[in-house]
């Protein structure tokens, strides 16, 4: 049976490259400023270039030092995501199991985590790094960005795994399945669109962090990630289009995680509709 067809209105097809447009607008003006001149920036500012400056690449890349930052936001990313996922998801299953009131008050206490300002935390986390020895490392970062992720994280999570069918629950436990079963062999691939959803996001926060970053790492090269990195670039004689050049070097390793992880999560929830 043939699926029917979907119709497109006018003011839809308007929207749908109005919204385009504005989206692909400051890509396009960022992509062609890290080709130009501070002069053809200003007066050609949404022209192709007169003169392709690709050495605006390489002068951006060695000037920031962006091999190594890259490196350390790669490694303090990829830990990060890691143990957020590592404590968050058998903290979802505990809590989309049980229904009373323990659970009741510890998912009141992640949705609190919401409440607090990232500024209120920065001193408290500044001491707690000096007291443990860890101030100015990237370990430290890595153990604090899990932290602050498991909120949003766990309550994500949790209502992903809260649609999981009792039904198929009941079955596995008389199967003899035990928790750890259930969880890798039951809930994990049921909820795998938010474990998916959940990394993307997770990703895109710790990749683009520049506060704490910044305040417990600081500004050494070998441990400072790309966001802290990048405004070295900064000065009283900024060149413009090495600035944008830097600018793309740090957002491209990114975009190109979003863009092939964001397929798989529509696959995903594409796959869980058909089954549903």
């Amino acid at each position: 049976m043939s699926e029917p067809r979907r119709t497109r209105t006018p003011l839809a097809t308007v929207l749908s490259w109005s919204y385009a447009l504005v989206l692909g607008a400051p890509l396009y003006y960022l992509a062609i400023s890290a080709l130009k001149s501070n002069i053809e920036i200003f007066t050609r500012p949404f022209a192709l270039p007169a003169n392709w400056l690709w050495e605006n690449f390489g002068t951006a890349w060695q000037t920031a030092d962006l091999g190594r930052a890259l490196l350390n936001s790669v490694l303090v990313s990829f830990v990060a995501v890691a143990l957020t996922l590592g404590l968050a998801v058998p903290a979802a299953y505990a809590l989309a199991r049980t229904d009373n009131r323990l659970a009741r008050v510890i998912t009141g206490t992640f949705s609190a985590g919401f409440l607090i300002p990232p500024f209120a935390a920065l001193i408290p986390t500044v001491v707690l790094a000096i007291e443990m020895g860890l101030y100015g490392t990237r370990e430290f970062q890595m153990l604090f960005l899990p932290a602050s992720a498991l909120p949003l994280s766990v309550l994500l999570l949790t209502q992903f795994m809260r649609t999981v069918p009792q039904a198929l629950v009941e079955s596995a436990a008389l199967d003899g399945a035990g928790h750890w079963r259930l969880l890798t062999q039951v809930f994990v691939p049921i909820a795998m669109p938010g474990v998916v959803s959940v990394t993307i996001l997770q990703i895109l926060t710790f990749w683009n962090e520049y506060l704490f970053s910044l305040t417990i790492t600081g500004t050494s090269p070998d441990v400072r990630t790309v966001q802290v990195a990048l405004p070295t670039l900064v000065s009283d004689a900024t060149n413009l289009g090495v600035l944008a050049a830097g600018t793309v070097l740090t957002v491209l390793p990114v975009y190109v995680v979003y863009s092939i992880m964001n397929r798989r999560m529509q696959e995903a929830l594409t796959a869980g509709a058909v089954k549903g």
